[in-house]
């Protein structure tokens, strides 16, 4: 079974930044793309970012481009999310999620590809 953990949420004023952090158990972490949600109350799971298995490709929402970045360390088995010019309208649960194995990367901004999901991390920003 894997387990994700998300850390690194709190509270923060607009224009900050924090770094979320996603650490993975098990032995195969650099098998796999990853990728970060969030979900804000009353809307839909929506995708924020993925990264390919050896972090060389990442894909974004066009909402966080520019401000967010993703990246992974495969020695570590932890995917990061950095979160730069935060806006309250960021406020959300963040979660990082493993997809199902076999998922072609096109498909990682669909929640539906994936398999396993962290528990989350309250992101909140202050206006």
């Amino acid at each position: 079974q894997v387990q994700l953990v998300e850390s690194g949420g709190g509270l923060v004023q607009t224009g900050g930044s924090l770094r979320l952090s996603c650490a993975s158990s098990g032995r195969t972490f650099s098998n796999y793309a990853m990728g970060w949600f969030r979900q804000a109350p009353g809307k839909e799971r929506e995708f924020v970012a993925a990264v390919s298995q050896s972090g060389s490709t990442t894909s974004y929402a066009d909402f966080v481009k520019g401000r967010f970045t993703i990246s992974r360390d495969n020695a570590r088995n932890t995917v990061y999310l950095q979160m730069n010019s935060l806006k309250p309208e960021d406020t959300a649960v963040y979660y990082c999620a493993r997809p199902v194995v076999g998922s072609p990367y096109t498909a990682l901004a669909d929640r539906r590809s994936y398999a396993y999901w962290g528990q989350g991390t309250q992101v909140t920003v202050s206006s």
